[in-house]
């Protein structure tokens, strides 16, 4: 769904985004227009979407709901630089919204701006400390700067939350995982596979853990499940920066799967 809000969650071709509404919605003529690049944004048809908010815009410059999905848009097209300038001016335009301050975190942080990103987030945070989407993304930013004591901290805030979402959880138990604390992050993900069992992540990870540990037969099993669903766990890239998994976990699961390989 995409309207004003991103929250980050790295499962799709680059970033799975959950867009939610600003609080500023447009209030000027024409609605058809507004209404029909929403639409279409939700239904993943960036490039009219794109050309209709543009539409929109050039009429009604100063809509801040408007440039915000337009540069939601953007990112999905492959133009951060175009997205943060878009989000900088719903910025300027209604700066009590925190909703632009997160989706130009994210568009900073797919040019690996990790400090603008941090500020960014923590602006939101510094408004609304149980915000999810800030909380984990910002757990994300941490991680990407090697500190996985605070990006742990950070996820495990985000997994906490009444909105939380199963990734906060798995990221919980992958920074645990990558500080050395195997035997709390395998109780972690555990439990997270009792109550989602299909989910990819946790099993990859597990299987990734239980080799680490010796345990091969075990780890083989759990990767048949997560390789059923999807496949890209097989990707160092992918898994490193696109789902910014920790390195250690990473290595884990490449070296097992190198052992099918040989």
């Amino acid at each position: 769904m995409i309207l004003g809000r991103v929250v980050k969650v790295l499962l799709l071709l680059s970033i799975i985004f959950v867009f939610v509404p600003l609080s500023t919605q447009a209030k000027v003529l024409p609605k058809v227009l507004f209404e029909k690049a929403l639409q279409e944004s939700k239904e993943g048809d960036f490039i009219r979407a794109e050309k209709d908010w543009s539409s929109y815009l050039n009429d009604y410059p100063d809509d801040a709901a408007a440039l915000s999905n337009r540069g939601n848009i953007r990112l999905a097209l492959g133009d951060p630089k175009g997205a943060i300038k878009d989000q900088t001016k719903a910025i300027e335009i209604s700066p009590e919204d925190l909703d632009p301050y997160l989706n130009r975190g994210i568009a900073e942080e797919a040019l690996q701006r990790w400090e603008d990103a941090s500020k960014d987030y923590n602006y939101v945070l510094k408004n609304n400390p149980k915000d999810v989407s800030a909380l984990y993304n910002l757990g994300n930013v941490m991680g990407s700067m090697d500190n996985w004591s605070e990006a742990k901290k950070l996820f495990a805030q985000a997994a906490s939350s009444n909105n939380a979402i199963a990734m906060a959880r798995s990221s919980e138990a992958l920074a645990i995982y990558q500080l050395g604390d195997l035997e709390l992050a395998e109780k972690k993900i555990r439990i997270l596979i009792r109550k989602y069992p299909l989910f990819a992540d946790a099993r990859a990870a597990l299987s990734a853990l239980l080799w680490s540990k010796g345990f091969l037969g075990e780890a083989e099993s759990n990767w048949a499940a997560a390789a059923g669903l999807d496949i890209r766990y097989r990707e160092k890239e992918w898994l490193l920066n696109i789902r910014r998994w920790p390195p250690k976990p990473t290595n884990d699961l490449i070296a097992f799967l190198a052992l099918d390989d040989r």
